[in-house]
């Protein structure tokens, strides 16, 4: 026999909480518009989370006041007092084309590279 418990754990081993708790998810989709309208602005600014600061505040937000969070400050989650909305950096233009841009946009297929030089 092992001494260990189910699927080998120890035991006796308490697991802790996250340091934040966890908080229910939403279900209902009550802040599901506001989820939505950020996923479209961080693929609009490359992933860039700066430019959709204001989003994920209002997120945030919408998240405590329905009971899908505990409340805290916002200070505590990284929102200072007067932070009004950034101005947000346009979309990024398409690069020229590179040759890592092509491979990772059109495939990669091995020995093309020398049949191309030859042209």
């Amino acid at each position: 026999m092992s001494a260990g418990g189910a699927f080998g754990g120890a035991r006796g081993y308490q697991p802790r909480p996250p340091e934040k708790g966890v908080f229910p998810l939403d279900h209902f989709g009550e802040c599901k518009q506001i989820k939505e309208e950020y996923l479209v602005c961080l693929k609009q600014h490359s992933s860039d989370a700066e430019a959709c600061r204001e989003l994920a505040k209002t997120y945030l937000k919408c998240r405590m006041e329905r009971n899908l969070m505990a409340k805290q400050d916002l200070k505590d989650l990284g929102f200072a007092e007067g932070d009004g909305p950034a101005p947000a950096p346009a979309p990024k233009e398409q690069q020229p084309t590179s040759d890592k841009r092509r491979i990772e946009t059109e495939g990669y297929l091995a020995g093309m590279r020398r049949f191309e030089k030859d042209v």
